[in-house]
């Protein structure tokens, strides 16, 4: 994070550009937990370091495997299990143990909707899913035959009383 309040970092540091699977050595300055993102660290000013990358075959070793992501249980118009209610989050009804979530999912679909979003359909542990995605490079393989994946899912930060589950990144199984 750029500071306490949850701002975002850019994609460049040192004007150099981090890809998806590149490991990156930061200095973490201070937690910054928020209810929603209690993993949060403000970044510090120290240069960023490529450490290489994760090859196709290590990433089962990076995997996280939660019941849910973040439960089912609630759904906008446009989606499918695709918001928790902050309000419970905040109560701790619900425990948000992590933000970001990478997990292997079977059935992935992704389209544009009648907004011209992008959008990714797919089931995880037997549940279904339909998240907005924001992975910069995702529309470029619109994928309409179900197959499986490996998604990067984020929980956003709180918007009308709700935080979006997003799809961050995608890669594809071969």
């Amino acid at each position: 994070m750029a500071d306490a309040n949850g701002k975002e970092l850019g994609n460049r540091h040192d004007e150099h550009m981090v890809k998806p699977l590149q490991k990156v050595k930061i200095e973490l300055a201070k937690p910054a937990p928020l209810p929603n993102q209690p993993e949060n660290f403000i970044v510090g000013g120290a240069r960023w370091v490529p450490k290489g990358n994760i090859g196709a075959r290590e990433i089962a070793g990076y995997l996280d495997q939660p019941e849910t992501l973040w439960g089912i249980e609630w759904a906008s118009q446009k989606g499918t299990a695709d918001r928790v209610p902050f309000s419970q989050i905040e109560n701790r009804d619900i425990e948000i143990a992590q933000s970001l979530y990478l997990v292997r999912v079977d059935d992935l679909q992704t389209y544009k909707d009648a907004w011209n979003k992008l959008r990714a359909s797919f089931s995880y542990n037997g549940n279904a899913y339909d998240l907005s995605v924001t992975d910069p490079h995702a529309d470029r393989h619109l994928q309409k035959t179900p197959r499986p994946g490996i998604l990067c899912v984020s929980l956003g930060e709180e918007f009308n009383g709700y935080c979006y589950k997003i799809v961050a990144a995608i890669y594809w199984r071969e």
